[in-house]
């Protein structure tokens, strides 16, 4: 069911010599704006001091035919020229130049080398524009500017590697997954897929999740991780490879986390070779660092640590060579500090936040005109967005994006404090650089006073809110949100702050793994690992909350927003419907309460049903659709919706457990889930009904509304599983009444 693309070429254009060197001409000065002078004179301010750094050599120096001639005599078999297949791909990747640099020899590179190397750039460049923009106008997402910046240091390396494999662990290790866009190309590169391939970047069951996956992509050797979790991987591959280098390709973004910190402090002090090719573009997905964490220099704080460093202009092809031949030659790490302007060249997104996401389409074709890249910019036009083929969902209204409505609802409960002092005494709100997709950026644009704008320093910023709340003597409350997937990293600050028995309400987006095409890393299905504290314990209990739609929501913040203790609010990365009751009213409307620790029964309520599902979250509306057309079909099932995840009802819980069969339908890891403490819940009651789940319980298949699918919790699975648990429920009741029968 997922969509693929094809394209079938016809004559194949090339952009003129001055087109290859468009993106070499602009750089970021020291005010992060563009300068469309020449690159020399761009990287000549005092922040830039690679002109100091390095010198020039007249050594003898090979020309473009030398170079691979040098390369082909190697005895290393990965150093045969890769066959690149093309065929497929609107732009002709074939024209990829095998360049072999050898660092140890070269000081400076020939005027045929510098030539190559320019027009691979450009052909990476505009190739990964082409099929990122080909997933985006399909409503695939995905990254555009991360890749496309790093094309010149991964040709370098490229060339690095070529010349002499056997000084190097080849793999092009990087710490900002959302790139991987680039280690796709390079795999096509290296000739370990056709560039027809590219095509499917973020399709489902395509084998090109949105972050790279060892296993799962020819020529991939590696799983990122989440951001900023690589490096000290990487050390632990130079204590492995001690007589090779070890590249790792990082990030503005990436070194904020705390893992780069302990990385570096562990690499300079064993001396690991490892070498760091670090873009600093000034530009997160919330906006500039520069601006929103002062004092934020990455030169400085590795500098600290004792890790050697270079500054250099990314766009300045000789000083990056002259950069990354010194980190390449010197013994132990070493990191090269890249300058520029995010997405170089690329009118209309260049330099601004907007280069982090995909490109948009019109500027995409902008670009790709500009190129001469005629047919890319054909088959971009003719892309249609992928949806779900189910249809309408029974009782499903209007769509709404939970994660944003959650701004809305902080919102409304700040707006019932008397004055801008107040709210600041009593409640802050932290940004870990999500606040567009967590729904903070409302909160921020209403009550700026609460708000601080932080960086990706999760652990760091949760504990800020534990601190400012803790004690209670005055009710103060710390808001603090991002993506479910990282809460696994923020156990141990959720129990120190659990301890410190701070108040802090969190809001984890992105739960489940609906519509996830960045697939595994970027999976929020560990959400009960929050629910930490003892069983018996002095202060609050920690709370979970998964509410259904964007009514029940702001039912929920209302109701918890002042509590005490920590309160957890899970919704998913994917708009979900308003749930209608048989009359087609929002089941959780004007009239609907919510009330702690209490259940909701959608079908099933005024009777005994033979059987009950129980579900929540992103998984409600697809249970809904599924027991209403059993209802139809004439089997009598209930519905039960537990919003408050972590809690038992006592009452709901006999009811259903004196059924025949209950099926727990979530989007949660079933390993870890609902279903495994619904089903020990049940057993301590002495019920025992017929007992299934549903949930994430098999790796990922990237793409975005095929997750439900694939891992079994879509509307069809759900029917299935009933109708098996309740033929085995009526199986089991068949055997009991014939031997009681027989036995009387």
């Amino acid at each position: 069911m997922s969509q693929a693309f094809a394209f079938t070429p016809k004559t194949r254009t090339q952009g003129s010599s001055a087109d290859a060197d468009l993106a070499m001409k602009t750089c970021p000065n020291k005010d992060g704006d563009s300068d469309s002078d020449a690159s020399t004179d761009a990287c000549s301010g005092a922040s830039l001091t690679c002109s100091q750094v390095f010198t020039s050599s007249s050594l003898p120096q090979m020309d473009s035919e030398e170079s691979v001639a040098a390369m082909e005599s190697l005895s290393s078999p990965g150093t045969a020229k890769k066959i690149i297949n093309s065929d497929g791909f609107p732009i002709d990747l074939k024209e990829y130049k095998l360049v072999a640099v050898d660092p140890w020899k070269q000081e400076t590179l020939s005027r045929s080398q510098l030539e190559d190397l320019k027009a691979n750039i450009s052909l990476c460049r505009d190739a990964i524009v082409s099929f990122t923009a080909v997933a985006g106008a399909a409503g695939l997402g995905g990254h555009t500017g991360g890749p496309f910046d790093i094309v010149p240091e991964m040709c370098l390396y490229d060339a690095f590697v070529n010349a002499c494999p056997q000084h190097f662990v080849p793999t092009f290790f990087d710490e900002a997954g959302h790139r991987v866009a680039a280690q796709y190309l390079f795999s096509v590169l290296h000739g370990h897929m056709p560039a027809a391939k590219l095509l499917q970047y973020r399709v489902a069951h395509s084998g090109l999740p949105g972050h790279p996956e060892r296993g799962s992509t020819p020529g991939v050797e590696f799983s990122s991780g989440r951001l900023g979790h690589l490096w000290p991987h990487v050390n632990g591959v130079c204590r492995a490879n001690s007589d090779k280098v070890v590249c790792m390709f990082g990030s503005d973004g990436s070194q904020m986390e705390g893992n780069d910190a302990e990385a570096a402090r562990a690499a300079a002090a064993s001396r690991f070779n490892v070498k760091l090719f670090i873009d600093d573009n000034d530009v997160t997905i919330a906006g500039r660092p520069s601006q929103y964490l002062k004092g934020y220099d990455i030169s400085q704080t590795l500098r600290g640590h004792g890790i050697e460093v270079a500054e250099v202009c990314g766009e300045d092809i000789d000083r990056l060579f002259s950069a990354m031949r010194q980190a390449v030659i010197s013994q132990g790490p070493f990191a090269v500090v890249i300058k520029r302007n995010m997405c170089p060249g690329v009118q209309g997104i260049e330099g601004t936040t907007k280069a982090h996401d995909v490109i948009d389409t019109a500027s995409a074709i902008r670009y790709l005109e500009a190129k001469g890249h005629h047919e890319a910019v054909a088959l971009l036009s003719s892309v249609k967005n992928t949806k779900d083929p189910h249809g309408a969902y029974l009782g499903a209204g209007a769509l709404g994006a939970c994660r944003s409505q959650f701004g809305e609802a902080v919102v409304r409960a700040l707006g019932g404090l008397s004055s801008a002092e107040e709210r600041r005494a009593k409640v802050v709100v932290v940004d870990s650089d999500l606040e567009g997709s967590c729904g903070l950026k409302k909160i921020r644009e209403t009550y700026p006073e609460v708000f601080i704008k932080s960086g990706i320093m999760e652990r760091a910023n949760l504990s800020l809110c534990a601190g400012f709340s803790c004690g209670d003597e005055d009710g103060r409350q710390g808001v603090f949100a991002t993506f479910a997937a990282f809460q696994e990293m923020l156990i141990s600050e959720i129990t120190m702050a659990r301890l410190n028995r701070s108040n802090v309400l969190c809001h984890f987006s992105h739960s489940g793994c609906d519509e996830m095409a960045d697939n595994q890393c970027h999976f929020g299905v560990n959400n009960f690992f929050a629910d930490c504290s003892l069983e018996h314990e002095d202060g609050p209990k920690m709370q979970l909350f998964f509410p259904a739609d964007v009514h029940q929501l702001d039912k929920v913040v209302d109701r918890v927003f002042w509590e005490k203790g920590l309160r957890f609010i899970y919704t998913s990365r994917s708009k979900t419907p308003e749930l209608l009751d048989e009359e087609g009213k929002p089941y959780f409307g004007e009239d609907y309460s919510f009330e702690l620790g209490r259940d909701d029964i959608l079908h099933g309520a005024d009777e005994q049903c033979v059987g009950y599902v129980i579900s929540y979250g992103d998984a409600l509306y697809r249970s809904l659709d599924a027991v209403r057309r059993l209802r139809k079909q004439g089997l009598n099932v209930g519905l039960v919706n537990k919003c408050h995840a972590n809690v038992v009802d006592e009452e709901v819980l006999r009811k259903v457990g004196s059924s025949s069969f209950v099926l727990c339908v979530e989007s949660q890891n079933s390993k870890t889930g609902l279903g495994i403490r619904l089903g020990t819940w049940l057993l301590e009651r002495g019920l025992h009904p017929k007992f299934d789940r549903c949930g994430t319980h098999r790796e990922g298949c990237g793409g975005i509304w095929e997750h439900a699918y694939h891992q079994g919790f879509d509307s069809d699975s759900i029917v299935a599983k009933v109708r098996t648990l309740a033929g085995a429920a009526e199986k089991s009741q068949n055997v009991s009444e014939r031997d009681h029968f027989a036995g009387a």
